[in-house]
């Protein structure tokens, strides 16, 4: 789906990113992991052109992403950010159609696929007419999570998603989200630090540091065959035994 070919980012001297190859697999979600200030939020931004690569290339479905493709292409990767990053002046429901409306669906067509998304996200139709502040964290991230599915993407871009929540409502989230991603069957890229939250609802690990790939694959091969002494160290740290890594 997305493919890096020798990318780099930096910030002023900082560097974001140091030149790195990265493949994500189709079909699939696909976690990046790593401590704050690793790069894992710059990838993503590379992913949907809010960031231009200082060097290298950033393809999509094989293709180069170029300047003047950016729109079309966004309007096939959902993306939504911690805290849900809604409009306060729209009420859930103008923010989860907004883009539908912005390219002038039919209004039919956008009720029926609110009405499909309400259902999918778990959110209470009762709900709709409420605005931002109105809504529990829980809630305005499932509001967030409609607006990046109501276009149909072909891949999701996920950063933080439920860093800001309570862990009862962070893990009742992460079981919807788990079903919801099994269910669509979409590319998932899902930003996180957690790493159980990583373990729970991704296939394939992309541990980061200082703006480099340490280790890619399976959770559980991370775990077993670490090839560098961080990804220990990182285990170690989340307080999570390699053991009960079941992915």
């Amino acid at each position: 789906m997305f493919q890096f070919e020798q990318v780099s980012k930096r910030f002023g001297d900082t560097w974001a990113l140091h030149p790195l190859d990265l493949r994500v697999p189709e079909g699939r979600t696909t976690v990046l992991l790593g401590p704050s200030g690793c790069g894992k939020s710059t990838v993503l931004r590379l992913m949907n052109g809010l960031l231009r690569p200082d060097s290298g290339r950033v393809l999509f479905r094989g293709e180069p992403l170029r300047e003047e493709d950016l729109l079309a292409v966004r309007r096939r990767i959902g993306y939504a950010l911690q805290g849900g990053g809604l409009f306060p002046h729209l009420t859930a429901e103008g923010n989860a159609t907004l883009m539908a409306c912005y390219l002038k669906w039919p209004r039919a067509r956008v009720r029926e696929r609110l009405e499909e998304l309400v259902t999918l996200t778990r959110f209470p139709a009762e709900a709709l007419g409420r605005y931002p502040g109105q809504l529990s964290g829980g809630q305005r991230q499932r509001v967030s999570l409609m607006r990046a599915l109501m276009l149909e993407p072909d891949v999701l871009l996920l950063d933080e998603p439920l860093g800001a929540l309570d862990p009862m409502i962070r893990h009742e989230l992460q079981e919807d989200l788990r079903d919801i991603f099994s269910r669509l069957g979409k590319t998932v890229v899902l930003v996180t630090h957690d790493l159980g939250e990583g373990a729970f609802l991704g296939e394939h690990a992309v541990l980061l540091r200082e703006g480099r790939v340490v280790q890619q694959g399976p959770l559980t091969e991370l775990a077993r065959a670490p090839a560098d002494p961080f990804v220990t160290r990182f285990f170690q740290a989340q307080r999570l035994p390699l053991e009960g890594v079941s992915r």
